[in-house]
C-alpha cells in the first residue's frame, strides 16, 4: 500500500510515520504540509532521520497518489477533503472531529456548520469492527473517548451514570505551544479544565448510547506534567449490585479476543509508545471503579488509525502496531 499522510508536520502525522515503518505492506509516499513545503520530514520530525527520506509536499487533493489516506488535519479542514478522497475510491481514516459525531451534534459541539457532511464508521475496532471493515472512510476517534469508552463498555447497559474523570499529558494539546502547554505553567504542577464542557463528552455520549446504555454520561479531564499517556478513572453506578469476582469475569469475556485490550493494573509507562489500552475493575457493590490508560497518541491517535486502515483493507489488525512499550 502506497500511503499519504494529509497534514504530516504535527505529532500524529509523526506517529503515523514512526509506525507504518514497521508495517509489512504500507509505505508513505507522500507528506503533506503547507508550511513546511520542500522541506525534509526529518528536520520537523529529527526521530526519523535516517529512517524516512521524503520531503513535505503540498499537491491539490486530485493530485494525491496513493493507496489509502490518513487525515491529519485540524477539525473543520478534514470537511475540505473528506468527499474528494472518497470520490477517487481511497480509503481513508480521517483523525479530526469532523466526522465522528451527527452533523447536528457536530455543529452545536464546535459551533461551525458542516459543508460536507456523510455518515461514517467510529473506529474503535474492539466496537465497530464490522463496520470498519471495507468501509471507504472511518472516523478516528478523540484520545480521551477510546480510554474512556473501553473502559466502560462491558457494564454499560448495567448503568444509570457514569462519570469519567481522566488525566492526559501535554502532548494531546497538539505541537503549536501555548500558555497551556509552557512549561512553567505545566511542569510541577496538576490543572482541570473544561470541567463540564470537553468537546469529546459527546463522542462519550453517544457511545454508551450505541452500546445500548441509558447512562448519564460526565467528564472532566485534567493536565498532569507528562508527555504522552491518559488514564482515565470511570466510576460506574449500577442498577443492580454486583461481586469483583462476576465483574472480573465479565470483562475477561468481553475482551478475549481483543490483542489490544489488557487486563492488568494501567499505567502511562506500561502503554507509553504502543496501541494497548490496559484496564482494571474493582467493585463495591453498586459502585466499580474502572481504571484504563492508554497512549493518546497511539491507541489515542495514530495507532488506532492504522488498526482501523488494516481493517479496511483486509490486512492483519496489529500488522505496524505490534512495538513493545516503552518503560520506564
Amino acid at each position: 500500500m502506497d500511503i499519504a499522510i494529509i497534514g504530516a508536520s504535527g505529532y500524529t502525522g509523526g506517529e503515523l510515520i514512526r509506525l507504518l515503518l514497521s508495517h509489512s505492506s504500507a509505505s508513505v509516499v507522500s507528506a503533506t504540509s503547507r508550511k513546511w513545503e520542500g522541506k525534509p520530514v526529518s528536520a520537523v520530525h529529527p526521530h526519523l532521520k535516517g529512517f524516512c527520506d521524503l520531503s513535505f509536499s503540498n499537491p491539490a487533493i486530485d493530485a494525491i497518489d496513493a493507496d489509502a489516506a490518513f487525515l491529519a488535519v485540524p477539525h473543520t479542514a478534514a470537511m475540505q477533503y473528506a468527499g474528494a478522497l472518497v470520490e477517487r475510491g481511497i480509503p481513508t481514516v480521517d483523525l479530526s472531529a469532523d466526522y465522528r459525531l451527527p452533523k447536528d451534534v457536530y455543529e452545536a459541539v464546535y459551533g461551525v456548520s458542516h459543508t460536507a457532511w456523510f455518515e461514517a464508521p467510529y473506529g474503535i475496532p474492539e466496537l465497530h469492527r464490522d463496520e470498519i471493515r471495507a468501509a471507504p472512510f472511518v472516523a478516528n476517534p478523540g484520545c480521551f473517548p477510546t480510554g474512556a469508552t473501553l473502559a466502560a463498555a462491558p457494564l454499560a447497559t448495567r448503568a444509570h451514570t457514569i462519570i469519567y474523570d481522566s488525566k492526559t499529558g501535554v502532548s494531546g494539546a497538539g505541537d503549536n505551544p501555548s500558555a497551556t502547554t509552557h512549561y512553567p505553567n505545566v511542569g510541577d504542577n496538576f490543572t482541570a479544565y473544561k470541567w463540564t464542557t470537553h468537546r469529546h463528552t459527546a463522542e462519550m455520549r453517544m457511545e454508551a448510547a450505541r452500546l445500548g446504555s441509558r447512562a448519564a454520561c460526565y467528564f472532566t479531564p485534567h493536565l498532569v506534567p507528562a508527555n504522552r499517556g491518559i488514564l482515565t478513572t470511570a466510576h460506574i453506578l449500577l442498577d443492580e449490585p454486583a461481586t469483583q469476582e462476576e465483574v472480573e469475569a465479565l470483562y475477561a469475556s468481553y475482551y478475549r479476543d481483543e490483542y489490544f485490550v489488557r487486563l492488568q493494573k494501567p499505567s502511562l509507562a506500561t502503554v507509553r509508545g504502543s496501541n494497548f489500552c490496559d484496564i482494571a475493575v474493582e467493585c463495591e457493590g453498586n459502585r466499580v471503579v474502572v481504571v484504563s490508560a492508554i497512549d493518546n497518541l497511539v491507541k489515542g491517535a495514530s495507532g488506532q488509525a492504522i488498526q482501523n486502515l488494516n481493517l479496511m483493507t483486509g490486512h492483519r489488525e496489529q500488522d505496524g502496531l505490534l512495538g513493545v512499550p516503552l518503560t520506564p
